[in-house]
Order: C-alpha cells, then structure tokens, then sequence
C-alpha cells in the first residue's frame, strides 16, 4: 500500500502543469521532431521473415516466405531473409509430426517386450516432441575387483577398482566409428544430449533428444556401450579429470561414502585378515586405486559383465512409441547372446550379499581453497541398516525419511520451504548454530542405510551429534503425530507423481524399476502403498533399525569434537555394542 501511494504521488508531480516551462517546451519540441520525421518517411513494412537492423518494432505483416526477396544497394541497409522451410505455410512439413485428435490418443501406460536373447525394452509413450532413451546395465562399483585374473591367462593380473568411475567419463567418447568430437558434433546437430551414470549395482547411459531424431541418436548410444574405442589417451585423459574431482569433492560425498564404508565394513576372515564386502567398496576411484586403472582394465570389466549378458540389459524409453525402441533395440542388441554354459550360479558368484556391521568413519581433510565458505563447517551423519529395494518396510522408510525432512539453513526455494519437516522444526529453527540437519537413505538389493546427517561449526560438533542421537530415542520411544504423519504421506506422492512429470525421470524409473524387480508399478499402486503406511510402522522401522549398532561418520578440517562411535552407543542405549564396532581413519 505504502509503495503504491508513493509511485502515484510521483506520477502526479510529473504530469502536474504547475511543471517548470523548459520542461514543457522540450516536450514539445520532441513532440514537433517525431511528427516532422513521420510525415516525411512513409512507414515501412516488414514481413515476419525479414530482421531489419532497426531499434524501433517493425509493422509485420504475413506473406509468403517465396515473396520475400532481398533488396540491397548503396544507400539502404540490406534486408535479411531466412529459409523458405521456416515460413509459415498451408500445408504441415514433413519433420513434424501431424496433429492426432484427442480422442484417438490412448492413455499413456508402461509396456515392456522380452527379445529372444532375453534383454528387456521398456518404454510409455507420453506424446512429447522430445524422446529420452537409454540402456540400464545390471553391474556397478560393488563389482569390482582389487585382483582379476584375464580370461584364458593364468598369470596376468588387473585391477578393476574404479572402473565405473571411469567409464562413467568414457561415456560418448571415441567409438569405432566415430571420434568423441564427431559424436559431440553429431548430437549438437541432432538437438540432443547425452551422458552416463554409474552407482553401486547398476549403470546408465541415456540420450536425450528431439523425437525425429531418435534413430540416429540411439544408434550413437549403441556405439558407445558395443565398440568404444577405451585407449590408453583417453584413459590418461580421464584419469586427469578424476584427479580434479577428488580436489573438488564436496564433503557431503565424502560423508556418504564413508557412511558405506564403515557401515559395510570387512569381515573377519580365516586366516585372520579382513575381507572387503561389496557395499563396503568405495563407489568413487580412490587415490590408491587410480595408478592402477588402464584401458586394460577397463576392458577387462566389460567382458566380464556386460559382453555376454543380455539379461542383464534393459533399455529403456520415454516420449517414443513402443514398438519402434523394440526395433531399435532389436537391431543394435539382438546379436549379444548370453554362453551357452552361463547359469545362475555365475550371477550369484558374482554378487556376493554384504552383511552390515557398523561402524565408525572419521575424515579429518585440509581446507579446500575452492570452498572457503563451505569448508568451515564439521559434518556429522548417523545410520542405521534398514530392509533393501524388496523390503516390505522401503515406503514406511522413505514415509519416515519425508517426515524427518529437514535441510539447509538457507533455503533457495524461498521461505518456508520444508519448514514444517521435524528436523527443520526440532533443529534449525531451535539451534542457531545448525548450518544443515537432513534425513537420509539409500537402498541396496539385499540391504540399506537410514540416518540423519548434520552441520554446524565445529565446535558445535559434540552438540550436533547429540541433537541426532535425542532424534533417533525419541523416533523410537514415541509414536509420531497423526498430522506428521499426514503431511509426510501427501508430502511423498506430491514430490513422486511431480518427478514423474519429468521425461528423464519417467525414463530412468521405467529401467530401474525392470532391473530391479522385472516390472514397473504405476504411479496409483504406490501411491496407495503411501497412503497404507501407519505411525505403529514408523516406529516398528525405527525399533528394528536402532536395535542393530550404528554407523558414524564425521568429515571436515576440526572433527576433534565429534563424539566417538562409543559414546554414540551409550547415548543410545546400546552399552552392550561397543564390542562390534570397527572403525575407519
């Protein structure tokens, strides 16, 4: 109100003739020019193809892209034409698709085709002039391996840790076929992006590009899973780009993987060493390991996981008709066949359950110049082992990681976002000193990890760490409130069915969800499997997760006041723990 009364006062002065007289003759001199100027010139009319090197709007008119021509000569400035295939005219280009009337168009829904080599297609049409298309493969960081004996050899060795790191920068680049730049040149030209991604158990590689264009730009991402080119150049060139990243890496990576590998950490074997668990592997190249990585290597991975598997690979479409990605996918991976002597036993040799043991991880790391203001902060996590992706407790677990909520101080979606989530209530808006306090999870097959991660100064780290713990007693000594609980419910199928909007994301649901379980649920069944969820499941989940040992973990420059993983356990409740835990420096 104030700001508007203001804005019309000022108006008011400046329309009031009581205005000093040189104001009003100037007005009225510009005034005499801008008529002189108009009678003397007749205006000039462009068409909507023409882009005249004026600074005043033209006059357009709509005229046929034929009639337009370009009139040049020493006292006038040249007029610009574009192609006739841009104009507008009667009849539909042929690169565009036809206008389908609504009734005909049929409800979008999950298809999924076997081919006879046993890789898998997925796709829904959602009617989008933009396709995303993509391979899942059923290999990840948790396969690989400190020592691989090469097939047919008996003597020569390769390491294999850090590969899917690798490959992840090797997606698109130098093929049989085409060069990395030629690639890059090819999807510039097409509209389209691509990239990979790797994880624990399984990798990606995706296309994302204009729905006419789909054919050759699948065929590109053919190219780069069957035949990369993966030499020693290449190889050194992304070894480089690691380095970087490791300069760069961000605490909260670091904080995640070192959740994993404490909580996941060796076994005792018989010869009184520790084995490493597959969950316990670090997902990211190590410093350790990155000497070791060569295309060798690289290549050495490829055979054994993703050459002669086909039931292993699932491609995977949105925004493109089913039965053209059956084509294509038929074409380029109908040939790979699985060896006839391939069994189930080589898939369960391959992956070997991890048995979660907890643990402690502590990283105490240099300052990093390129973070000042990040650096400053101590982050502390605590987790606990929770059911994996074919537990019946993963929604009442993701239910309880929406009502825990929480976040950064700041919030970049404006005020209020999330501020009714525990963590935001309980935490940062009771602690000034709390930077961030977030629930976190992450699923495996056969198992997961469920916490709470937070930052402060660090000499608040010792308080912060108790915040976390009083969470945990309290989640599990108390029932969590019918409107937390409401809130966390439609909080959950808000933030799923506004992902689904996304054809990335529909894309890459629609593969994971066929690796992991052979098929696709529909946006209603889960919703309906969020609405089931009770507070009496929250807090079962909560009393079977704390009644295992914790893991902690605590990065940053100061961490002297983060608690040891003792100490955790006392607060807890769990004296009789201590015993089990083994840990990580």
């Amino acid at each position: 109100m104030m700001n508007a009364a203001i804005t019309a006062a000022r108006a008011a002065r400046l329309h009031s003739p009581r205005r000093p007289l040189h104001h009003r003759t100037i007005a009225r001199s510009f005034a005499a020019q801008a008529q002189q100027a108009s009678s003397t010139e007749p205006t000039k009319q462009y068409s909507e193809n023409e882009f005249p090197e004026r600074k005043e709007p033209p006059l357009i008119t709509r005229n046929n892209a034929a009639d337009i021509v370009s009139k040049t000569n020493a006292t006038t400035t040249p007029q610009y034409t574009i192609s006739s295939t841009r104009s507008i005219t009667p009849t539909r280009p042929t690169h565009i698709p036809p206008n389908i009337p609504l009734a005909s168009l049929s409800i979008p829904q999950t298809q999924i085709t076997t081919l006879p080599n046993g890789i898998r297609v997925g796709s829904m049409e959602n009617y989008s002039q933009v396709s995303s298309v993509g391979v899942l493969l059923d290999f990840g960081s948790r396969h690989e391996l400190d020592r691989y004996t090469l097939p047919n050899t008996e003597e020569e060795v390769v390491s294999t840790v850090g590969v899917n790191h690798l490959m992840e920068l090797l997606a698109f680049q130098s093929t049989e076929h085409h060069s990395g730049a030629e690639i890059r040149n090819i999807m510039e030209n097409l509209g389209g992006a691509s990239f990979g991604q790797s994880s624990r158990e399984q990798m990606m590689y995706c296309v994302d590009v204009l729905r006419p264009n789909v054919n050759e730009a699948f065929n590109l991402l053919a190219e780069t899973i069957k035949c990369p080119m993966i030499d020693e150049s290449e190889v050194e060139e992304m070894k480089q780009v690691i380095q970087f990243q490791m300069m760069d890496m961000m605490p909260q990576i670091s904080l995640g993987e070192g959740l994993q590998m404490a909580g996941y950490g060796p076994l005792e074997s018989d010869n009184g060493g520790g084995v490493m668990q597959q969950l316990g592997r670090p997902h990211f190249c190590t410093q350790e390991a990155l000497p070791n990585l060569t295309a060798q290597s690289v290549h050495a991975f490829r055979e054994q996981h993703l050459l002669n598997k086909p039931q292993g690979i699932v491609v995977s479409g949105s925004g493109i008709e089913h039965e053209a990605l059956v084509e294509l996918a038929e074409a380029n991976f109908g040939h790979i066949t699985a060896p006839p002597d391939a069994s189930n036993d080589d898939e369960s040799a391959r992956t070997i359950p991890s048995t979660y043991t907890g643990g402690e991880f502590r990283l105490q790391r240099p300052p990093n110049p390129n973070y000042p203001a990040k650096e400053e902060f101590t982050h502390v996590a605590i987790a606990f082992e929770v059911g994996g992706w074919h537990s019946p407790d993963l929604v009442p677990t993701c239910v309880l990681q929406t009502l825990l909520g929480g976040g950064s101080s700041f919030s970049a979606g404006g005020p209020g976002k999330g501020m009714y989530s525990r963590l935001y209530r309980e935490v940062l808006n009771m602690y000034r000193w709390a930077e961030s306090a977030e629930a976190f999870s992450s699923f495996h097959s056969e198992s997961g990890l469920w916490g709470i991660s937070g930052s402060c100064k660090p000499g608040k780290a010792g308080e912060m760490t108790r915040a976390l713990v009083d969470h945990f007693k309290k989640l599990e000594n108390e029932y969590v409130t019918d409107e937390e609980l409401d809130r966390a419910r439609n909080m959950l199928k808000c933030n799923v069915l506004s992902q689904l909007e996304s054809r990335l994301v529909l894309f890459e649901d629609i593969g994971r969800q066929i690796l992991t379980y052979g098929k696709r649920e529909d946006a209603a069944t889960m919703c309906a499997k969020i609405d089931a969820v009770t507070k009496e499941d929250i807090r079962r989940v909560v009393q079977k997760a704390v009644k295992k040992p914790p893991t902690l973990a605590a990065v940053g420059i100061d961490i002297k006041n983060v608690p040891r993983l003792e100490e955790v356990v006392r607060r807890l409740g769990q004296e009789g723990t201590e015993k089990k835990k083994k840990s990580w420096f």
